[in-house]
């Protein structure tokens, strides 16, 4: 049998015995305890440091010492050389401090968890935008009356229901010619077993769910009404879902939640990459969203019914929801996310071609996949539109309709990896690239996920060069105490420092910056203090770095230059409009991204955050069953335009990587510019074209 430890975690005082071998994060998690991670436990990110304490402590009864832990091995070491001053600005002895999630307990021990590391829920922004959705469900509910067999009329309960129920659709129908016969009706499997218990016990009178008017998925005894299904968004780093009313479109309950599959990597590639290189990668993968997903519907059924009482006293609980009258679910995400979710082998979207198993939507059994809802229901997923587009972009398309504009819309759905559509009525024509974590708050000094504490807003003073700051859920600016800075925040701080002049066009901290408190060299080289030690929770300063600024860098001149290319290709040097989707398009400050050219130029009145577009094109799709045959009709209208086959893109990418640009003017924006010049690098790249 495997040994155990004794494992105390202060200052949440929770304490377990965990298995020998167990990593601390693990072991925290175990204990009901979260320490943060953002780079897969690699030990790269610094996020999930601890301290060990050491000696006996008699209240409970253990000896802790750090040699109960394995010994700091070469990637934890590496990441404490490239931080040589923490130690000391931080009052801990070398030894003392580890990475959580490289530490292994081999002893007994007391480990206490700093403010920075805790983890926190993350505030996930995904909620549904009000529309105007024509409902038309893909399921019907028919109430039939039957006669009992007899010996004179001795046919099968089947039979006898499918007779029953074309008879029901036809009065609905009003007498429409093309109904269907009983012999086109189907019946599934697990709906079949128990069917003519149900028909006995509800003395031939049942309510009988149609799926497309001919496949039967559920009779209930007597008349019920319920009928609702649930959309899903998986996103690589969120998920997102609706609990919906089929009949009349109605939330009945949204449910957000982490992607658990972060903690086997932090983008697509690194996801992919572990199914590789792990022989159960894909079953983790697959088996850690399915387990997410499916105690998000609990919770949801729960929430739902939790407000039906509270909206009338009356009801009784048996008439209560249960995630057995979930009866469809319909679900978009990226190519990546939509395989993992399929368990389908993703080992091809790693390397050219890259061509995914699919692009055709899918329908699918519950039970298949293992979702915890009626497992008759079916499973609808939007069709893949390339190898990087999704079918969260398709989710976007039904949702904004560009394919029904004149105009030239451009659609940026920003997260690790961006997708764009640029089009009209006429053409369209996507493209996708990654944009990498930075802007999820990784890779970022004091970068954090949208949680509590996270610093979501900076405005610096022109003058004073003084910042202030907003954090997530507080009202007035400089209240509460922060603990990091998220990703809008991230954008906000460098488009800051660049239009008061603290950072140069390419991103360099100026050295007349030094003529403020706030802009000193740290152990990285130059920094800005966005807030000072006295008014954080974490006991020190957080900063913005050189190497931050470069980090938001690298993912703006990504993101322009996929713009950029998509309109060359239209011939167009500006949309007509600028759709900014997901959660990160919704909270970032669109001037301030336009300011450091993430965005392409464009009438800012004419740039709109339009939300969670992908997750309200599950929901349209859940409603409106035509609307899944648009979905694949414009997915196949669309032409991918590959990026890395554009051999003008290197260029392109270096010239993006100035604020705003190195040599394309950005008019609607150009009075916030400092000393706007052009770059003498600008020919070089661009072979003196503007």
């Amino acid at each position: 049998m495997t040994q155990k430890h004794t494992v105390i975690l202060q200052p949440s005082g929770r304490r377990g015995e965990v298995d020998e071998g167990t990593n601390l994060r693990n072991a925290a998690r175990q204990l009901g305890a979260d320490i943060e991670s953002i780079c897969a436990e690699n030990g790269t990110c610094g996020k999930c440091k601890v301290l060990v304490e050491e000696g006996t402590f008699e209240r409970y009864g253990i000896t802790s010492s750090r040699e109960n832990l394995t010994p700091i091995r070469a990637e934890e070491a590496a990441y404490f050389a490239h931080h040589p001053k923490m130690l000391a600005t931080r009052g801990w002895q070398a030894g003392q401090v580890r990475l959580a999630c490289q530490a292994k307990v081999r002893g007994d021990v007391l480990i206490n968890i700093p403010e920075e590391s805790r983890g926190n829920k993350q505030i996930v922004r995904k909620s549904a935008t009000e529309r105007a959705i024509e409902i038309k469900p893909s399921i019907r509910k028919y109430l039939v009356e039957l006669r009992p067999p007899t010996l004179s009329n001795p046919k099968a309960d089947w039979e006898r229901l499918a007779s029953g129920i074309a008879t029901s659709i036809g009065l609905v129908r009003n007498g429409e010619p093309n109904l269907p016969r009983p012999k086109d009706l189907i019946i599934d499997y697990d709906c079949l077993r128990t069917l003519s218990e149900t028909l006995r016990e509800a003395n031939w009178r049942v309510t009988v769910s149609v799926w497309q008017d001919k496949e039967v998925i559920r009779v209930e005894p007597g008349l019920s009404e319920k009928l609702c299904g649930a959309a899903v968004d998986i996103g690589s780093t969120t998920l997102a879902l609706y609990l919906c009313n089929l009949e009349n479109g109605e939330i009945l309950a949204a449910e957000s939640e982490m992607n658990p599959q972060i903690v086997y990597g932090e983008d697509v590639m690194s996801r992919i990459q572990y199914t590789i290189t792990h022989a159960d990668g894909l079953e983790k993968l697959h088996n850690a969203v399915i387990g997410t997903l499916n105690q998000m519907l609990a919770r949801a059924v729960q929430s739902a019914n939790a407000r039906k009482e509270t909206a009338s006293e009356q009801d009784a609980p048996q008439n209560d929801m249960k995630t057995d009258d979930i009866l469809e679910m319909t679900v978009v995400g990226n190519t990546t996310m939509h395989h993992l979710f399929l368990n389908l082998p993703v080992r091809q979207l790693g390397s050219a071609p890259f061509a995914p198993t699919i692009f055709h939507s899918v329908d699918i059994k519950a039970r298949e996949l293992g979702l915890k809802i009626n497992p008759s229901a079916t499973v609808h997923v939007l069709p893949v539109i390339a190898s990087f587009i999704g079918a969260d972009t398709s989710g976007v398309l039904i949702a904004e309709e560009p394919y029904k504009q004149d105009e030239n819309w451009l659609i940026i759905d920003i997260g690790t990896n961006a997708e764009l559509v640029l089009g009209n009525k006429n053409r369209l024509l996507c493209a996708s690239t990654p944009t990498g974590p930075a802007l999820e708050g990784a890779h970022i000094e004091h970068g954090m996920r949208a949680a509590p504490g996270a610093i979501e807003h900076v405005e610096i003073d022109q003058k004073t060069l003084e910042a202030r700051w907003k954090i997530i859920g507080e009202e007035k600016w400089n209240e509460g105490e922060p603990k990091g800075i998220c990703g809008s925040a991230v954008i906000d701080a460098v488009a800051e420092l660049f239009r008061v002049g603290i950072v140069d066009a390419r991103g360099r901290f100026r050295s007349e910056g030094g003529t403020t408190r706030r802009v000193r060299i740290g152990e990285k080289g130059a920094e800005y203090v966005i807030a000072f030690a006295e008014d954080t929770s974490i006991g020190h300063d957080i900063v913005i770095t050189q190497g931050d600024v470069r980090q938001v860098q690298l993912a703006k001149g990504a993101l322009y230059v996929a713009a950029r290319t998509l309109l060359k290709q239209f011939g167009l040097q500006t949309p007509d409009k600028i759709l900014l989707a997901g959660a990160f398009g919704t909270y970032i400050d669109k001037t301030k991204a336009m300011l450091i050219g993430m965005i392409p130029d464009c009438a800012l009145e004419n740039v709109f955050a339009v939300g969670n577009s992908a997750g309200d094109g599950a929901r349209i799709a859940l409603l409106n069953v035509e609307k899944r045959r648009e979905a694949m009709e414009v997915a196949a209208r669309v032409t991918r335009y590959e990026l890395p086959t554009d051999q003008d893109f290197q260029n392109q990418f270096m010239l993006a990587m100035n604020f705003p640009h190195m040599n394309e003017p950005f008019p609607h924006v150009a009075h916030l510019i400092p000393k706007q010049t052009t770059d003498a690098m600008a020919k070089q790249f661009s072979g003196g074209k503007r």
